[in-house]
């Protein structure tokens, strides 16, 4: 029997999510090579990855789409739809993490359907996706999220700074947002990736409750998961170790994006 081409792969942003992924597979992972990156500018991309034992090609980001058979999305919320539009038009495995902005334009799942290009969202940070999917299948009564970060991690956040919320002090937990995920993605868009991936995982961003807090007591980007459903009920605390580059981002985060591009090829996948 033939074996099937390796899986081409390229790394879009090399911030605490990309430059992990991008350095992985640069060094060998069976089933995939490594074609090319981008980062905020050529010059700082080729500056990221000078370290690597294998140096990567690199690209603008407009070069990127269609070198490859699977784009891997780490980029900051506005460049989201500069890749995600092409590599939907083109057919392309589109792995999102940036997915809150996907809520902006839900039509581009339609157009993926119409194109045959896939847009696939890493667990990231969170973990149950399996359990409240299947769950799904039945009637779901109730999806809550509720999440503690470090000051530090939210200070940057639109909503924060729009509101001119001084995080600095903090001596007890802040409140900073309670309603549906689709409102809480618009005002936290690099912070509630999870929990757009979780609603959609369930009852939707309009079905799925959300609370977000400013926790100087905790180290930890953590994030509790209550679900009740007519099939099971179901609740559960995960404490993320957040990554040095971007204390908002959880050390968690790059490992779901590997393995999720393993579970792509591998002839063994466990979960849905």
């Amino acid at each position: 029997m033939a074996v099937s081409p390796n899986k081409k792969v390229v790394v879009a942003g090399l911030g605490a999510v990309g430059l992990p992924v991008a350095e992985w597979l640069s060094e060998g992972v069976d089933g995939f090579d490594l074609v090319g990156v981008s980062g905020s500018t050529k010059e700082r991309a080729a500056d990221k990855v000078k370290d690597f034992k294998n140096l990567p090609p690199v690209y603008d980001l407009d070069e990127l789409v269609g070198l490859a058979d699977i784009i891997v999305e780490a980029l900051p919320p506005a460049k989201f739809f500069d890749l995600a539009i092409p590599a939907v038009e083109q057919g392309k495995i589109l792995v999102a993490v940036t997915v809150t902005r996907l809520l902006e334009q839900p039509e581009l799942v339609d157009r993926a359907r119409e194109t045959g290009a896939r847009i696939i969202v890493p667990t990231g940070a969170l973990a149950g996706f399996d359990a409240v999917n299947a769950a799904s299948k039945g009637t779901i009564n109730s999806l809550v999220m509720l999440t503690r970060k470090p000051p530090q991690g939210l200070v940057k956040a639109p909503f924060v700074v729009e509101q001119g919320i001084d995080l600095s002090n903090l001596s007890e937990p802040l409140c900073l947002y309670n309603g549906t995920v689709r409102d809480a993605a618009a005002k936290f868009p690099a912070n509630v990736n999870v929990a757009v991936a979780l609603s959609l995982a369930g009852p939707g961003p309009d079905n799925t409750s959300y609370e977000i807090w400013a926790d100087p007591a905790v180290e930890r980007n953590t994030h509790t998961v209550k679900l009740d459903s007519d099939s099971t009920t179901l609740e559960f605390t995960i404490a993320g170790v957040p990554t040095e580059e971007n204390p908002a981002t959880g050390k968690l985060t790059p490992l779901a994006v590997m393995a999720t591009l393993e579970g792509l090829v591998s002839p063994l996948k466990i979960g849905t």
